[in-house]
């Protein structure tokens, strides 16, 4: 019976990093494709960040696994010194006051208008989080996606929005290619009601 060749230990993290830069360059690959598949897609014209910081409520979502079984969903951003946001995403499972589950993360714009960035939950890799509808007079709506169309959100101030207004987000998602016949609609808690 052969014996199997064991690596030295020395070369062992030459293999992994070679194995993380392929796994890397395939997904760059995979969302580089994804991204030919549909027309370019349109952002707001700038996005002050430090009127887009502070709390923000889900009103709908595209499913994603790591928002399964979320409600009372919340995304809190801080504008840093350094011009980077920080994240803090948080989401109550089995019901409006179920366990707390929280995610954190930093973001930084990719361009002058703020309205795309880069976010990471963790290193190395990066999503899309570009903001395609904004109410520039107050800050108390929001549109964001990404480009291959996979993941979308509806924010908003409250934790309701008006039925007009929700109703045109989705309409404008629709016009971009989203799949919003898929929109999950995120349950949030009712004023004066625990």
């Amino acid at each position: 019976m052969a014996s199997i060749p064991k690596f030295p230990k020395r070369r062992q993290p030459v293999l992994l990093a070679g194995a993380a830069a392929t796994i890397a360059a395939g997904v760059a690959v995979y969302a580089y494709a994804r991204r030919k598949l549909h027309p370019p897609l349109p952002t707001v014209a700038h996005v002050d960040l430090h009127r887009y910081a502070g709390l923000w409520y889900e009103i709908a979502r595209l499913p994603t696994r790591f928002e399964k079984g979320c409600q009372h969903v919340t995304a809190e951003y801080k504008l840093r010194p350094d011009g980077k946001v920080n994240v803090r995403n948080t989401c109550h499972k089995e019901g409006l006051n179920g366990p707390a589950e929280t995610a954190t993360a930093v973001a930084r714009a990719v361009d002058s208008s703020n309205a795309r960035l880069k976010v990471q939950f963790f290193w190395p890799f990066e999503g899309d989080y570009w903001i395609l509808a904004l109410d520039h007079s107050d800050y108390r709506y929001a549109l964001v996606g990404e480009p291959s169309r996979k993941n979308l959100w509806l924010l908003s101030r409250t934790p309701h929005l008006e039925r007009n207004l929700r109703d045109q987000l989705v309409a404008r998602a629709k016009e971009l290619g989203f799949p919003v016949e898929n929109l999950i609609y995120t349950p949030q808690p009712v004023a004066g009601k625990p």
